[in-house]
């Protein structure tokens, strides 16, 4: 049986200053939680993907990101 790799649990604390408006703090939240990259790992969660199926979209991950550097360039 394999041990199942966590992630360390992250609290997210946003500060809120004295008169700062909520909206403004919520956005923050927001921003810092979009960071974080949970709710991405939770979508992969959802279903089981093969190792090959995997390994081919991260080939093709890096041949795109290469096409654009070499565009750019």
């Amino acid at each position: 049986m394999q041990a199942k790799k966590f992630k360390k649990e992250v609290m997210i604390i946003v500060p809120i200053k004295e008169g700062e408006n909520i909206e403004r703090a919520l956005k923050r939240f927001k921003r810092k939680f979009e960071k974080t990259g949970i709710m991405r790992e939770v979508r992969a969660r959802q279903a089981f993907n093969k190792p090959s199926v995997i390994k081919r979209e991260q080939k093709m991950k890096a041949i795109y990101i290469q096409q654009l550097q070499q565009e750019e360039e």
